[in-house]
């Protein structure tokens, strides 16, 4: 009797990593403590079906709900060895996720599961958290516009006003860029009124004061810094030229155009080794006084005025643009063409030059100058009308630089106001500047959110609390990302090594800062097989290569996450 052979084969890739950093952080066992599920719930637990959700999420860059039970049935055996011996495909059907989403969604009960996940996050990595970073970016969708929905038009970050918008508000951890306390807001809402509320939650999440926050002017409203400084927390940030006008400014940068204030030179550190001047810039101090929660306070501020010198650069470029732009149209307004309407009288012409001067930004740098010229022609006789002498006018505009308006308007650019109230001697003009400078930080973040490995846009869910529940599950992903790649940059900068072979086509090519990204697409082409003969059953899984080992030994994980796969599948598919 001829035997039946069977092969079956899962893929495996980085599922296993990514479960293990899920358990690294508790996330299972956080979610089944502080949310509660609906009586008819069975099987899988929440926690475990967010972590296999998140998995796929993070493994294949994709979402949507429905995509789950298929990519979970495939890989079967995979998520029994690395979740629970019980899972089934169907653990991971689109109602049931969607329910998992609308449990997310629950605002009390969300805020004590993400203090307690940022507590545990702290103490299990050693982190020592001394400055966050906050910022808020917009998802946009051809959704449904609703009254007092999630969903409205406002300004679009996305260049997309026509499209109804929700805002996504991250605060984060420096250096990592993780997430420490995320809200999510209608569309239409002003960032200013969100910092105090997110800085109350990174207070509670984090439990510790004496934290720098930095943000963008946004946070520099009077009353988010009042509210720091009563708080007993630092704050850095720029200032807009409403909160400090131009004749403010001016009257700071007073003393640096008669030489009597002094400079800092602020260095930048090339790969090279090389020190490269990025900005000049000075301190001084304004005493400030605020009310807040009924009692007045008062306090010291350090304004930095420091001017950057590409941007000085560049600003002065782009002014001799526009100025250039503005003589050629001012001047082609003298042009005779056919079909051009002509401008008769010395006023309409004087209107139209100066509009190109307020278009172009360069008002108050050209001198118009209006020229009217008479002249008599001389009409023949033709046909039955007479000789006649005609007088004729003839208005043109010219223009000239006034130089000196314009040298004024040069050293004026380049220059910006940062308050800060952190002392002298923790935070110089020049480690401000490099700071506020890491903005990149949290705008990573939002890349990561809203494209790959996240992919919140573009959003498939129309439900408010559904959506919410998303972008809450989402902002995990990214916790996982950041500290992923925060643990293999701080392992390799304690040996002094870098890692090679991250890199298709260049497997000599090395670094000390890889990302997470291409850690985890370390761990492609990695698949769990089923022979089965017969009765017997065999399994293999790809042997891991001396890259997946390293990283492995980098991340802190054993490579028992993936061994410990083929023997625990003792019943194939």
């Amino acid at each position: 009797m001829t035997e039946q052979l069977a092969v079956t084969i899962e893929r495996v890739d980085d599922i296993p990593v990514l479960i293990a950093s899920m358990d690294r952080l508790g996330l299972a066992e956080l979610a089944d403590e502080y949310f509660v599920l609906h009586g008819n719930w069975r099987g899988l637990s929440l926690g475990k079906v967010l972590t296999g959700w998140l998995a796929h999420i993070l493994s294949e860059g994709d979402h949507r709900l429905n995509r789950v039970e298929d990519w979970a049935a495939k890989r079967v055996e995979t998520l029994r060895g690395c979740l629970d011996a019980g899972l089934r495909a169907l653990d991971f059907t689109d109602d049931r996720l969607a329910i998992s989403l609308d449990i997310l969604s629950d605002d009390q009960r969300w805020a004590q599961f993400e203090t307690a996940l940022n507590r545990r996050t702290i103490q299990v990595y050693d982190l020592k958290p001394d400055r966050v970073r906050i910022d808020s970016t917009t998802a946009s969708g051809y959704w449904q516009v609703t009254e007092d929905g999630l969903f409205q038009l406002g300004h679009s970050k996305d260049q997309r006003p026509d499209l109804p918008q929700v805002k996504v508000v991250l605060s984060t951890l420096d250096p990592l860029g993780m997430p420490v306390a995320t809200q999510v807001v209608s569309g239409e809402k002003a960032d200013d009124p969100l910092y105090i509320p997110a800085i109350d939650q990174v207070r509670e999440g984090v439990g510790r004061r004496g934290l720098l926050y930095v943000g963008d002017c946004k946070l520099m409203s009077l009353e988010t810094r009042a509210h720091l400084q009563a708080g007993g927390d630092f704050y850095l940030g720029p200032f807009s030229l409403v909160q400090i006008p131009q004749e403010t400014l001016d009257a700071y940068l007073q003393p640096v155009w008669t030489e009597e204030q002094p400079l800092t030179v602020v260095y930048r550190s090339r790969a090279e080794g090389e020190q490269e001047p990025i900005a000049t810039g000075f301190e001084r101090s304004e005493a400030l006084t605020a009310i807040v929660d009924g009692q007045a306070i008062a306090w010291i501020e350090r304004r930095l005025v420091i001017r950057s010198l590409a941007h000085a650069k560049a600003a002065e470029a782009g002014l001799h643009s526009r100025l250039e732009k503005a003589q050629s149209a001012i001047t082609a307004l003298n042009e005779r063409k056919r079909g051009k309407e002509r401008l008769t009288d010395a006023e309409s012409l004087r209107q139209a030059a100066e509009a190109i001067l307020h278009r172009q930004g360069v008002a108050g740098l050209l001198v118009l100058q209006i020229t009217e010229q008479v002249a008599e022609r001389q009409v023949r006789k033709y046909g039955g009308r007479p000789a006649e002498t005609r007088i004729q006018r003839q208005i043109s505009v010219s223009v000239q630089r006034d130089e000196s308006a314009i040298q004024q308007a040069i050293r004026r650019l380049g220059w910006r106001v940062y308050g800060t109230t952190s002392p002298a001697s923790e935070l110089s003009l020049h480690q401000a500047l490099l700071a506020y400078r890491d903005e990149y930080l949290v705008e990573r973040n939002f890349g990561r959110l809203k494209g790959k490995p996240l992919s919140l846009t573009p959003m498939y869910l129309e439900d408010d609390r559904r959506a919410t529940g998303l972008i809450r599950l989402l902002s995990v992903g990214l916790r996982v990302l950041t500290l992923l790649e925060h643990v293999a940059r701080c392992s390799l900068a304690e040996t002094g090594e870098k890692l090679r072979g991250l890199y298709a086509g260049n497997p000599m090519r090395a670094t000390d800062r890889p990302t997470t990204e291409a850690l985890l697409q370390g761990f492609k082409d990695i698949f769990l097989s089923f022979v089965t003969l017969g009765e017997q059953t065999y399994c293999q899984l790809t042997p891991l290569s001396e890259l997946q080992l390293k990283i492995l030994h980098l991340l802190g994980f054993p490579a028992g996450i993936y061994t410990g796969l083929a023997d625990h599948s003792a019943n194939p598919p």
